[in-house]
């Protein structure tokens, strides 16, 4: 079976897939995709073809987080697995969603990301996400990755924070600067952001040199606070789908091609779709998007 995707070139980590935290991590698209076959992603440039043939052998429930699957993949970094991902969506193969879950109380969001191994358009996922979805019914009990915080372990705000440098050496940040950020981004985690989405503001578009780290995160982390919504009536379904490329949530209607307004026009000019021409033109204009970083 491997021989029908992977070229011997490309090969995957010994470690094998990853499980995702409960409540995350790969789910089927709604039926009605083809079976498997040899020609499966030939349409697609050699990084997302292989890329797309890992997801595709996946079992549901296997973690689709950019860091797992690089550190699964590794002949492509994070940024060039973002990048596909963000290509695969562009292509009409997933959907990254929300979901909101409350118990005992408190509240957390968990991600799915919805894939189809037969390319879908717009019309079609926004049908999917909007009818009744295949989610697994959430326990009651509680999850093991999600205890009370025991004393001094670090919050998922300063976690973001501390990897920054690791995203963009410079905006490497101090355990006292790390603390001193850290309401803010907790305020911004609060208010529906996703951590991905928070560390793709604070390095966005970054000066050639940055002198002061601190300072720079600080105001970017108030200037582009999201804003304060209250809880709205969700779908029926309770999902939300999500940019697969900065994470901001919204209806499935609006995430056209899985990615918000901002994120579709920044890529406007080296990916755009032709709705008319269907699935097919549409991967041929994301050559200019499929580039490795």
């Amino acid at each position: 079976m491997a021989a029908q995707h992977f070229s011997p070139a490309l090969p995957a980590s010994a470690e094998g897939p990853r499980a995702a935290r409960p409540g995350y991590g790969k789910r089927s698209a709604p039926p009605g995709q083809d079976a498997p076959r040899p020609a499966d992603f030939t349409g697609l440039p050699e990084r997302e073809r292989y890329v797309a043939a890992y997801i595709d052998r996946l079992p549901d429930g296997a973690a689709m987080d950019i860091k797992s699957l690089a550190k699964s993949l590794p002949l492509y970094g994070q940024m060039a697995i973002g990048s596909a991902l963000r290509a695969l969506a562009v292509a009409g193969h997933l959907r990254r969603v929300r979901r909101r879950v409350d118990g005992e109380g408190t509240c957390r969001w968990v991600t799915y990301t919805y894939w189809s191994r037969t390319a879908r358009d717009n019309e079609w996922w926004t049908a999917a996400l909007s009818g009744p979805t295949d989610v697994p019914p959430q326990r009651t009990a509680p999850e093991p990755p999600a205890p009370p915080k025991p004393p001094g372990a670090p919050s998922a705000a300063y976690l973001a924070l501390a990897g920054l440098g690791r995203r963009e050496p410079r905006l490497a940040l101090s355990a006292t600067d790390c603390a001193t950020l850290e309401p803010l981004a907790a305020a911004w985690l609060a208010r529906g952001a996703s951590t991905e989405h928070l560390t793709a503001a604070l390095t966005a578009g970054l000066p050639e040199a940055v002198t002061h780290p601190l300072g720079l995160v600080r105001r970017r982390l108030t200037d582009k606070m999201p804003p304060h919504l209250p809880d709205a009536p969700g779908p029926a379904n309770g999902l939300r789908v999500e940019c697969v490329d900065c994470g901001r949530p919204g209806p499935a209607a609006a995430l056209l091609d899985g990615l918000c307004g901002p994120c579709r026009g920044s890529h406007a000019q080296t990916a755009a779709p032709d709705r008319a021409g269907g699935v097919a033109a549409r991967v041929a204009g994301l050559r200019g998007l499929m580039r490795t970083p």
